[in-house]
């Protein structure tokens, strides 16, 4: 399991953009994890799956919610992943008003959880190989905190412990 210290996995992520724009086409397009994260500080964090109760009803409006907060402890952007494919990130985003606030980030075929170490096997749920729930707050493509959640469990991971670490 990644741990704090390491490198974030190199990998591509998809965001769906709905509107072109700063450099952006309508999606998805692609995004590899290390230039995105070099030079920034990120706090990123992941759940098992869009439109679920706790991730959307919880985690993703936390993070919304300080979005300012966290641009003033220092963060740079704000990262949601999911085991989901782009066009379910884009209108998940939608949902959850996202824009300019969280990039919701599909990791569909898993890549990055499974680098990570990080998945959830919610097969016997009909979900199949999902992420683990948790953050980590990232500076320049390194782990410098990381809160994984136990299964079932949304205690650590959340918009308030990333922030007081990011303040920290």
């Amino acid at each position: 399991m990644i741990k704090i210290g390491d490198t974030l996995p190199a990998t591509t992520l998809y965001e769906y953009s709905e509107v072109e724009g700063e450099g952006c086409s309508i999606g998805p397009n692609p995004v590899d994890v290390a230039q995105a994260s070099a030079g920034k500080t990120i706090a990123l964090f992941a759940l098992p799956g869009a439109f679920t109760p706790t991730c959307s009803a919880k985690h993703v409006p936390g993070y919304v919610e300080q979005h300012a907060a966290f641009q003033a402890a220092g963060v740079d952007e704000i990262w949601c992943l999911s085991v989901n494919d782009a066009f379910v990130m884009g209108a998940w985003a939608r949902d959850q008003k996202t824009a300019g606030k969280v990039r919701m980030l599909a990791d569909g075929s898993g890549d990055f959880a499974k680098a990570t170490g990080l998945t959830l096997d919610l097969t016997s749920r009909g979900m199949g190989v999902r992420s683990n729930r948790y953050s980590m707050l990232v500076k320049d493509g390194k782990v410098v905190s990381l809160n994984v959640e136990a299964p079932g469990k949304f205690e650590v991971s959340d918009a308030a412990t990333l922030l007081a670490q990011a303040k920290g």
